[in-house]
């Protein structure tokens, strides 16, 4: 019989370890067939190399599957790190950011990721970054805009005039 061969393997290879640790499901069928490589007679060292994985890895997941039987393969929760906003907080924010900065004290004209990350240090002494800040607008539910800017002692008339699209009553 031919022997097969896939072209490109070496990225193959990456492309489908990212795959498999894609989703739960996929992981566990792959530690499932790192212990049933195992039973079947091949080393630690031997499977970690079939499949990816450090021969470490594999003496866990044997070493879980035969303390816990297939529920040791399952992937528990993780924690994470922990939010530095409490929920009461975030709800809070959600009400001020319907309100103007200067209302609470932030000299800005619009709401920003500066501007929030200055009200969240001042009001709860929590240091985020911008980006962090642009995350809870968006995971508020608030759009990114950006306001049109006026020219100083610009003629409103003359503007009307250049704009690419009329008014609606136009």
């Amino acid at each position: 019989m031919k022997r097969l061969t896939v072209t490109d393997a070496s990225t193959i290879v990456l492309g489908l370890q990212d795959e498999i640790r894609r989703s739960e499901e996929s992981r566990y069928d792959h530690r499932l067939h790192g212990v049933l490589l195992v039973a079947q007679g091949l080393s630690c060292p031997e499977v970690g190399r079939l499949l990816g994985d450090s021969p470490r890895t594999v003496e866990y997941w044997v070493g879980r599957f035969e303390d816990r039987g297939l529920a040791g393969l399952v992937e528990g929760e993780r924690s994470g790190r922990p939010r530095r906003l409490s929920d009461g907080q975030l709800a809070e924010i959600d009400s001020v950011l319907r309100q103007t900065p200067e209302s609470v004290g932030i000299s800005s004209g619009i709401w920003d990721g500066k501007g929030l990350a200055a009200f969240i240090k001042m009001r709860y002494g929590v240091v985020l970054g911008v980006r962090q800040c642009q995350y809870i607008f968006k995971s508020l539910g608030f759009r990114r805009r950006k306001p049109r800017p006026l020219i100083a002692r610009a003629d409103p008339e003359l503007q009307e005039t250049y704009k690419k699209t009329p008014e609606a009553g136009s």
